[in-house]
């Protein structure tokens, strides 16, 4: 890193070593949550450095729940049981849509008003999905137009409800369940395709009854939350970005030890494999519902493939940097029904297009996805993160293989999910 807002990176001949990936966003986010609800002190080892799992705790310690950090890293959490303190003044959710959309389906079934906000890029982000169902619960909400940040919540008396959301999302299901837990009743989310499912997994190692049928998952409200000790597996969708690079360098070999191995997020190996990585798990464990293991990983062919349906549900976050290391595969990628990424901290689709272009590459940008062909040499080129983590940390890998020196402005966007990447990456990247 040159300075704190742009990032210089050089071609490499191989990627080797061993990175240890900080904990998964999406489980530290719900676990934080429940703990500030639940009875009792919960501790987290591993807890995510990302800036957004801190605006997380940081909106939890406004509404009453302390935490702190310990000597061994572990993040402590007071749990406040189900009736949180009114705050004192709006929350910050900085750059995270997870906070906002999760946090919103406890806040409704408090008795106080909240209000919610974040940043530039939060604030453009539409929230009307998760407003229509905690409409539907008895919440009322505010939003500006179009259902955009800041969102004022009028909380109280929830009713359960069955919801069949047209769009599949994990953070609109864990924030209806999470609004379920308020209700009087049981409430259901049945989804079109299976997403990932923290918040299932979340809700039953703080003691919740969680019942699935298929795609079908139900809550009963009322229940009472208990505090827990638990490790955070790695973040999957963020060791995505340094098994890409390994992808590009044929015998290239990488160690990833204790990452999260749930079935809802591993579709990403299978892809990988299909693609060309070798990849091999080890070690796999069961804490809290969540499988850890160490994954081997050692380049090969990168052949490229497609994208679509629910591969592309599962794999929404690690799509960018599948997308942008595209070009150095020999059949290209196709991405389909992926309009999802539009509404992303950036439209990740247009933000990949530009990005490829200025590298050289030739890319067909679609509506709901891209195309891009294969056996393409690019070049080192200045490129822009869009303030978008995962664009600053997906051309980091792009250019690895590019022909030259490639500068990204905006690269403390990567910080947003994994504040130390361009150390981790400059260290296995010879």
């Amino acid at each position: 890193m040159s300075s704190s807002s742009t990032a210089a990176v050089f071609p490499a001949c191989t990627i080797r070593g061993l990175v240890r990936i900080p904990g998964d966003k999406s489980i530290s986010h719900r676990y934080a949550m429940l703990a500030a609800i639940a009875e009792g002190v919960s501790r987290f080892h591993n807890f995510s450095a990302a800036q957004d799992c801190y605006s997380t705790l940081g909106c939890m310690r406004a509404l009453g729940s302390e935490w702190a950090k310990r000597e061994d890293g572990a993040i402590e959490v007071h749990g406040m049981g189900p009736n949180l303190k009114t705050p004192n003044q709006p929350l910050d959710c900085g750059n995270s849509g997870s906070t906002i959309r999760m946090l919103s389906g406890i806040l409704a079934g408090q008795p106080f008003t909240t209000e919610l906000f974040g940043d530039e890029s939060l604030s453009r982000r539409p929230m009307a999905r998760i407003m229509q169902p905690l409409s539907h619960m008895g919440a009322k909400i505010e939003a500006r137009e179009g259902g955009r940040p800041p969102l004022k919540i009028h909380g109280g008396a929830l009713k359960p409800i069955q919801y069949k959301p047209e769009v599949a999302s994990a953070q609109v299901k864990t924030c209806v369940l999470f609004a379920g837990l308020f209700a009087d009743g049981e409430t259901s989310v049945e989804e079109p395709v299976r997403t990932r499912d923290h918040g299932e997994l979340s809700l039953r190692a703080f003691g919740a009854q969680v019942e699935r049928n298929g795609n079908a998952t139900r809550i009963r409200g009322g229940q009472k939350l208990r505090a827990i000790e638990a490790h955070v597996p790695g973040d999957l969708s963020s060791a995505a970005f340094f098994l890409c690079a390994a992808a590009l360098f044929p015998g290239s070999q990488l160690t990833l030890p204790g990452i999260l191995m749930n079935p809802t997020r591993a579709r990403l190996l299978d892809i990988l494999i299909q693609m060309g990585l070798k990849v091999s798990v080890a070690q796999l464990e069961e804490h809290h519902g969540e499988l850890i293991g160490a994954i081997e990983a050692r380049g090969a062919a990168w052949k490229g493939g497609s994208i679509s349906g629910a591969d592309t549900a599962a794999l929404i976050d690690e799509i960018p940097v599948l997308a942008a290391t595209a070009p150095y595969t020999e059949n290209g990628l196709e991405v389909r029904d992926a309009k999802e990424l539009r509404v992303k901290e950036s439209d990740r689709i247009a933000s990949v297009a530009t990005n490829l272009r200025k590298m050289g590459a030739e890319v067909e940008e679609r509506p709901d996805g891209l195309r891009i062909p294969g056996r393409q040499r690019l070049h080192g080129a200045e490129l822009d993160s869009f303030g978008d983590h995962r664009i600053a940390m997906a051309f980091a890998i792009a250019a690895l293989r590019a022909a030259g020196e490639t500068v990204i402005q905006g690269a403390d966007a990567a910080g947003v999910s994994y504040p130390n990447f361009f150390e981790d990456l400059k260290a296995i990247a010879n």
